[in-house]
């Protein structure tokens, strides 16, 4: 019985990943008196070296739970000796390096958890969840005793790791499996729900980072306008219909893809949409934008920043071309995805042409 509540084994559990969101597993699993190694990639030396030196997580801004031992990637396969559990905690242009580094070192019987978010879009329309290319890239004689997982939902890592209360969704096609990993996570703070639908989980919380884009486009479109006005007038009438509407575009996306659209009212869609508007990198590109800097220029701003959402705009632009070459699509589907494509991918000015939104089968 862990400190706080929920029963667990005593398992040994390696995080990949030093990020904000894999590091911030540490804090429920520490909790829960697991044995945690968290392992920095090639990119993460920095953070690796800061944490032996102080203890504290320079981008969490905080200590890290005792107990935990931090590894440089030079030294993965000490870190990955016994593990029972393996996380994935690179971000969304890690996932395919991920799946050739776990390749020769997944063993049979072990479980994999999966944070990164994101889709694998071909030119031809199709598409892949990342637990699904991870799962791909092991060997069919491993692949049959591995269990691979994911995790989706609002999820702020600095508020994880300080404790707030957080509920997500673990999905695994094998829902015993996600009951199991939901054991080992769960705490009084960080609530977990189950689902065997990994692909509608893993496609709402991978759409959400360019819809909360969208939905700053309505701040940039306030600062052009010269912000709050002498009332105090600002602009989140705008900014709840681009939530509205990138909503709606999700659930259009998974019903027309064999996915569950009620995903999309739920905490993998309007939760993690919802959060993700709160601030970081997908909105301020969004309030650039919407402020009519062009993407060029909004890019060079945010120099050396991870922007996921450009990537997810990048995929949909191929599925979205692959059905309208076969005539499955009309000028009013995706309007506001659209909108992102040309002016992301396309260089044109923003145009949100609002009239389109909220039309069709609703």
């Amino acid at each position: 019985m862990s400190s706080y509540g929920v029963y667990c084994f005593n398992m040994k559990i390696v995080i990949i990943g030093a990020g904000y969101m894999g590091s911030a597993l540490a804090w429920p699993l520490k909790d829960n008196g697991h044995e945690v190694h968290l392992v920095g990639t090639h990119l993460d030396e920095e953070i690796i070296h800061a944490c032996e030196k102080t203890g504290i997580h320079p981008k969490l801004k905080r200590p890290l739970p005792n107990g935990v031992q931090v590894f440089s990637f030079s030294r993965i396969d000490k870190a990955l000796k016994d593990a029972e559990i393996i996380v994935s905690g690179v971000s969304s242009f890690g996932v395919h390096w991920i799946s050739e580094v776990l390749r020769p070192r997944v063993r049979p019987g072990q479980k994999i958890l999966s944070v990164t978010k994101g889709l694998d879009i071909t030119m031809d329309g199709m598409v892949r969840h990342f637990p699904q290319v991870l799962t791909e890239s092991l060997s069919a004689e491993v692949r049959k005793d591995v269990s691979i997982a994911a995790i989706g939902g609002p999820c702020i890592a600095g508020e994880l790791a300080g404790r707030r209360q957080t509920c997500v969704v673990f999905g695994s096609e094998d829902l015993s499996v996600a009951d199991f990993l939901k054991e080992i996570f769960q705490t009084n703070y960080y609530h977990i729900w189950t689902t065997r639908d990994v692909y509608s989980l893993e496609v709402a919380v991978a759409l959400k980072n360019s819809y909360a884009l969208g939905v700053g486009i309505a701040y940039g479109v306030l600062e052009k306008q010269g912000g709050l006005d002498q009332a105090g007038a600002s602009m989140h009438n705008l900014a709840s219909a681009l939530f509205a509407e990138g909503t709606w575009e999700i659930a259009q996306f998974l019903k027309r893809t064999g996915g569950n659209p009620e995903f999309a009212y739920t905490l993998p869609g309007v939760g993690d949409l919802y959060v993700t508007t709160m601030g970081g990198r997908s909105v301020r590109m969004g309030r650039l934008l919407g402020a009519g800097y062009s993407f060029q220029k909004a890019l060079d701003l945010m120099k050396g920043e991870t922007l996921e959402a450009v990537e997810i705009i990048r995929g949909m632009a191929r599925w979205m071309a692959a059905l309208d070459r076969k005539g499955e699509l009309s000028l009013t589907d995706f309007p506001l995805m659209r909108a992102l494509v040309r002016t992301v991918l396309e260089g044109k000015a923003l145009e949100l042409d609002i009239e389109r939104w909220f039309s069709g089968d609703k």
